[in-house]
């Protein structure tokens, strides 16, 4: 009983004081709610961590929609967690991909069930709803026969639901949306893994809200799981526009709000957190270990040393986050089988990897505050990254030439209409008036989409200017959002 109160004492004080702006830290494991003794061990370590959460999945089974298959487990769990001082956080989706949307019956037997679950653990205060629905492998389908995102549109049903059902229960309750994946390739036909990038999937659950009336959240935040593209990769190398690795979260942000500004949805900036429910990075094997593990490394794993740097790495960029509410690493100790994921703090025999000091004392110090620099974010109005390469130089052009044009880029995707213009009395006043769309006629008129990180050339074939002071202008429009709008203006050149 002394413990109990002891714990529950160390819980209470990680949630207030210095430490109240920090991120909480903790596992993403199911193994605390399959031991033999209700997880008092697993929960002991975590809490031997600093971490303070522990996030459990429940599979819900349309095929008994009100069944809560592993009761027994978590009514051994829930108790032992709090014990201890550790907050369990329920991560609820289907078994299977089709699960929720076979029928729309389905999706009101599921938020009916999270609301079981809920007045069942009335301690559980935090659900994550759903699980990656930008992927295949979990919501199905991702677009229609047509090629449109269908996923999206779906989900954002349910979330509504699912939100509207666990309030109902207690407003206190915590709805944390999507676990979205930070991969996804946008390609509808392809052959395997036709799955929505992140950028894209917030659009069109954005697109789905607005058209749908509501005027209530869907959620109190946003659950992400920013993997790294390769194992080998450091936590710093992140991942191509529409994709986000950790270190791009700031896209995720931007396409929140292209979708929600103005919308009973909060964005970030208007206090909706963000919570890396999910991320590892997979380990190889010491020769001297490789006995408690079966089958064959099917990833490009990295070193244990490697891994201990991106975690700590990964401490400190989420302390200096104001928008990350929460971390969670991907298990605590290894799968022993080797074509499931070796991402723990300990291996398959319990020993402890150099990731679990390494993060230990990363957490000690998060609870100090930010010691690097601060992260502060705020939304763009114009196509972030748009840049031209005019190429124009003090000297005169030949007037007999057939070929202009200049290369355009973008950090996101893009739209663009290029010109050539005669030279007004400064750029100032013809980009003013291409912002306006009250330009003057251009001699010629190009236009094209650019690609996050790409160059395309904006060509003006077949022209002949006559003598005289032109400049090159172009018109960029985020392709996610076309209220934002960049205008760039070259410096003047001469033809002869």
């Amino acid at each position: 009983m002394r413990a109990a109160l002891v714990a529950a004492v160390l819980y209470a004080l990680a949630a207030v004081g210095p430490a109240e702006a920090a991120p909480r830290f903790g596992i993403a494991d199911d193994a605390g709610k399959y031991a033999d003794d209700g997880g008092a061990v697993f929960f002991e370590r975590i809490r031997s961590l600093g971490m303070t959460d522990n996030r459990v999945t429940i599979l819900w089974h349309p095929d008994r929609p009100r069944t809560i298959d592993e009761r027994s487990f978590l009514d051994a769990a829930v108790p032992n967690a709090a014990a201890q001082g550790v907050r369990i956080v329920l991560h609820v989706y289907p078994a299977q991909p089709t699960g929720l949307t076979a029928s729309p019956a389905r999706q009101v037997q599921f938020a009916r069930f999270l609301g079981q679950l809920a007045r069942a653990y009335p301690d559980v205060r935090e659900f994550v709803v759903g699980n990656e629905p930008n992927q295949p492998r979990f919501w199905q389908p991702q677009f229609t026969r047509s090629g449109r995102g269908a996923a999206a549109r779906s989900y954002a049903k349910l979330l509504a639901r699912s939100y509207d059902t666990l309030k109902a229960v207690s407003p206190r309750i915590k709805v944390i949306g999507l676990g979205l994946s930070g991969r996804g390739n946008d390609v509808p036909y392809a052959r395997s893994n036709a799955s929505t990038s992140p950028v894209r999937f917030l659009r069109d659950l954005g697109a789905a809200y607005r058209a749908s009336g509501r005027k209530a959240p869907l959620m109190d935040e946003l659950g992400v799981h920013p993997y790294p593209r390769s194992d080998r990769d450091s936590v710093l190398t992140g991942d191509r526009w529409p994709r986000a690795g950790l270190v791009n979260l700031g896209r995720l942000k931007q396409a929140v709000w292209d979708a929600f500004a103005g919308t009973g949805q909060p964005t970030v900036e208007d206090g909706l957190k963000l919570r890396i429910d999910e991320i590892g990075w997979q380990v190889a094997v010491p020769e001297s270990r490789a006995g408690s593990y079966t089958g064959r490394e099917t990833s490009s794993v990295t070193s244990e040393p490697a891994q201990a740097a991106n975690y700590v790495k990964l401490v400190q960029l989420a302390v200096c986050d104001p928008s990350i509410s929460a971390l969670y690493l991907l298990h605590l100790k290894d799968d022993p089988d080797l074509e499931r994921f070796q991402s723990g703090l300990e291996r398959a025999d319990g020993s402890r990897r150099p990731a679990f000091a390494a993060v230990r004392q990363a957490v000690v110090r998060a609870r100090r505050g930010c010691r690097g620099k601060k992260v502060a974010w705020r939304h763009a109005t114009t196509v972030v990254g748009a840049r031209a390469a005019f190429g124009v130089t003090s000297r005169p052009s030949w007037h007999a030439r057939r070929s202009w044009g200049f290369k355009v880029t973008a950090a996101e995707g893009a739209g663009f209409r290029a010109g050539i213009y005669r030279a007004p009395a400064t750029a100032r006043t013809l980009g003013r008036s291409l912002a306006s769309r009250r330009a003057p006629g251009a001699l010629a008129t190009t236009t094209g989409t650019v690609r996050a990180g790409w160059h395309p050339r904006a060509s003006f074939r077949g022209l002949r200017l006559r003598p005289g002071r032109y400049v090159y202008a172009v018109r960029l429009r985020a392709s996610m959002n076309a209220r934002r709008a960049k205008v760039l203006v070259s410096r003047p050149f001469v033809v002869r």
